[in-house]
């Protein structure tokens, strides 16, 4: 491990592996990885930092969605689940107090009001089904459809339940086989022993003092918890029926073995930059697969997951966001590619995404946590970067 830009660039990305080096100068305890695929190749391979080397594993919180969402979309790509269709239409129990009506477009884009069930806790255990059911069972916090809030959380066990309901498997045990296995991906739902072997622990944030309120820094995007709001608010409490970033005990949520072993698809995931890069690059712009390779799944897809459902004040967090179908999308808070990007961040710092406006995937992966929370200004000056040499 050292303080040193590792790794390599192609010769078009100098820029990006200067501005790189530059952070890491800059800040002695800055360890990160970056990655990015243009084309379906590697382009960009760049890690350093005294907390991390090549072969790092760590937990990326929300930059699971991102995976998870790309893996459901398969169902679409399949004609076996419709986005427009109601969710009990898969999902019987579902359609209790009311919820007979939420889309699947709905439920997947944070419209529904089902943030989290009171007094539920995943700490010291989580079933996925036993999560799923208390969810069906709840009636929303909010008319479906009249706003969005963040489902940080629950849309976890949300996606998980609908693709057992569709498919008749775990969308953990499918990624594990026909996405990370056929397209050699290091990112895990669900880790196994030489993952767990690889794993190195997020480490907590510093303390610092908060940016500027009308600096980049001091616009949240949507991973962020917003700890500048009172958890006791009436407004601010619906955040944390469902826990937060951070454990209520003080756990970082990653870091509890028994997350990383079931993979929940909202916040479990494990990998690194070349992980988090290669997926979106095999769903969107093509890499080698057992068979030779192409993207597993179609334009038609991407762009249906990648069209804006809501965009606004969330409901949740208090803070601007903007969503596709699962997937954040660019906004001025967050401007982390084109308008045809999708993508998802994470509460420490990472960020994964694919862009078709420049065949471009990227993924960017860090040791230390951010403070607000979500994508790191330096993943987001990282991305504009790489952007701005594929312009020139």
């Amino acid at each position: 491990m050292s303080a040193d830009a590792l790794g390599w660039a192609d010769l078009v990305f100098e820029p990006v592996r200067e501005m790189f080096a530059a952070m890491l100068a800059e800040d002695p305890d800055y360890s990160a990885q970056l990655s990015a695929y243009v084309g379906g190749r590697e382009a960009i391979h760049l890690w350093g930092g005294p907390h991390m080397d090549e072969d790092t594993l760590t937990g990326v919180f929300s930059s699971t969605k991102g995976v998870s969402a790309l893996t459901l979309a398969r169902l679409v790509e399949a004609g076996l689940l419709e986005l427009n269709a109601p969710v009990s239409r898969y999902w019987p129990e579902f359609a209790a107090r009311g919820k007979d009506r939420i889309t699947v477009r709905q439920l997947l884009s944070h419209q529904a009001g089902l943030v989290g069930v009171p007094g539920m806790r995943i700490r010291t255990r989580y079933d996925s089904r036993e999560v799923a059911a208390a969810l069906a069972a709840m009636r929303p916090l909010w008319r479906p459809g009249s706003c969005f809030g963040y489902h940080g959380t629950s849309i976890g066990p949300l996606m998980e339940e609908l693709f057992r309901r569709v498919a008749h498997e775990e969308l953990q045990e499918y990624y594990a086989r026909d996405v990370r296995g056929r397209y050699g991906v290091d990112f895990f739902i669900g880790t196994d022993e030489p993952a767990e072997a690889r794993y190195r622990p997020v480490l907590p944030p510093l303390a610092q003092d908060p940016p500027p309120p009308d600096s980049e820094e001091g616009v949240s995007p949507p991973e962020s918890a917003n700890p500048g709001r009172d958890p006791s608010d009436d407004l601010a409490s619906i955040a944390f029926f469902g826990g937060g970033p951070m454990d209520p005990e003080g756990e970082i949520e990653p870091n509890l073995a028994h997350l990383r072993a079931a993979g929940i698809a909202s916040i479990g995931g494990v990998g690194s930059a070349w992980g988090l890069a290669r997926v979106y690059a095999a769903a969107v712009t093509g890499v080698q697969d057992v068979d030779g390779g192409r993207p597993f799944l179609s334009a038609a897809t991407v762009e249906e997951f990648g069209t804006q459902q809501c965009w606004g004040v969330d409901r949740v967090l208090g803070v601007p966001g903007c969503f596709g179908t699962v997937f954040q999308k660019p906004h001025p808070g967050m401007p982390f590619g084109s308008f045809r990007a999708i993508g998802h961040d994470g509460a420490g710092g990472s960020l994964g995404y694919a862009d078709p406006e420049y065949e471009l995937a990227f993924g960017y992966v860090q040791r230390r946590m951010s403070v607000p929370g979500g994508a790191d200004p330096r993943a987001l000056r990282l991305s504009a970067a790489v952007r701005g040499a594929l312009r020139a």
